[in-house]
């Protein structure tokens, strides 16, 4: 008997550091990118007053642009950096609104897929705290059908997504399902977004014409004219449609139920 309680606080200890690795990496890349002040580079400022440069270089150097932004993207996910829909915006400026919008997608589901691992180890205990309430509310839903529940929570955003990405692990849900429903609920908001991305340069244009000088001093104001763009009004039919889809997707199953 006593053998036993040794080995198994053997084991305990041995995976000690396994235990911790997960929420030391993720503390450490936290305390880097403030310390670095890599946070406020992910501001609408920023990006007009870094505007030309990042454009010349993402001309110059396409391909890895995209690569570095997939994992930037990916790993503010995976450390829930709450500044998603802005990354995907600067997306659409960057790269162009499909470009832009599957650049997004990649990273999101990437960094998503990440956090949920981690959420599976040990470190579950401190992210379902964290969690809190959330957990409870979605309990339901996910032992229902947890595919399709994750799926209308991935296309109507009511949850934060960094609470979306955990609570699956937290309540078991198998990996492949929970990726392939990220990938398939996030494409529609992140390609609208991208899209409003897209025709930021048209706005900042507008700006300059008005206020010469306003992109690289990052004082260039929103003027509600100059957002009605061929883009942003395409972008808002993509938004207004993605409402919609929730329902439209609850009737048909509802209709392949009674089948």
């Amino acid at each position: 008997m006593s053998t036993g309680t040794s080995e198994m606080a053997i084991d305990d200890k041995s995976s000690l550091p396994r235990r911790i690795i997960p929420i030391a990496a993720l503390a450490g890349v936290l305390a880097l990118a403030w310390a670095g002040g890599l946070f406020d580079y992910f501001s609408l400022s920023s990006l007009l007053i870094h505007r030309a440069e990042l454009s010349n270089y993402v001309a110059d150097h396409q391909f890895a642009s995209l690569l570095a932004y997939v994992g930037t993207y990916a790993a503010l996910v995976a450390i829930s950096f709450p500044g998603a829909s802005l990354l995907t915006i600067a997306s659409g400026f960057l790269f162009g609104g499909f470009a832009g919008g599957v650049a997004s997608v990649i990273g999101a589901t990437i960094g998503a897929a990440l956090i949920f691992l981690i959420a599976r180890s040990s470190f579950g205990d401190f992210l379902s705290a964290r969690a809190g309430p959330f957990v409870t509310r979605m309990l339901d839903g996910f032992n229902k059908d947890a595919f399709n529940y994750l799926l209308s929570l991935r296309l109507t955003p009511v949850f934060p997504f960094w609470v979306v990405n955990i609570v699956p692990a937290l309540l078991n849900m198998r990996f492949g399902p929970y990726l392939a429903a990220t990938f398939l609920g996030i494409i529609p908001g992140t390609l609208a977004y991208s899209y409003i991305g897209s025709g930021l340069d048209s706005i900042i244009v507008a700006q300059e014409l008005a206020n010469p000088g306003c992109a690289a001093a990052g004082t260039c104001s929103i003027d509600p004219s100059s957002l009605v763009t061929r883009q942003i009004i395409l972008a808002m039919v993509g938004l207004a449609v993605i409402s919609v889809l929730p329902v439209l997707y609850k009737k048909f199953r509802a209709k392949a139920a009674n089948t």
